[in-house]
């Protein structure tokens, strides 16, 4: 069976291809078994427990009330392991830190 080089350069491309499919399948499989599914690094679990406290002084950077902001945040990351984008807001990517609150009802995580 003879094979020209046009014929034998479209497979190794067709082999090649399907390579590259089945590793971008396996590299998501194995992602979203170690959990990484936040986004742009924020979200559950996004966080190492030594990396909250400069998180929480990014967020508590522009607040009057900066010890306050500093303990809860810290307290909150501790538990959350995610620290919300930006100074104020954005809560809804941390679940746990958006919705754990106070014995009032108030929200806990500044």
């Amino acid at each position: 069976m003879f094979f020209s080089p046009t014929t034998a350069m479209a497979k190794f491309f067709s082999i090649l291809l399907l390579a590259l499919l089945a590793i971008s399948i396996l590299q998501i499989t194995v992602s979203k078994k170690a959990g990484h599914h936040h986004h742009n690094g924020y979200g559950p679990g996004s966080l190492k427990s030594a990396q909250c406290p400069g998180q929480c002084i990014r967020r508590c950077s522009r607040t009057q009330y900066h010890k306050p902001c500093m303990f809860f945040c810290q307290k909150c990351c501790a538990k959350c392991l995610c620290v919300p984008p930006g100074y104020y807001g954005n809560k809804q990517v941390c679940p746990c830190y958006n919705n754990w609150k106070t014995k009032e009802g108030g929200p806990k995580c500044p």
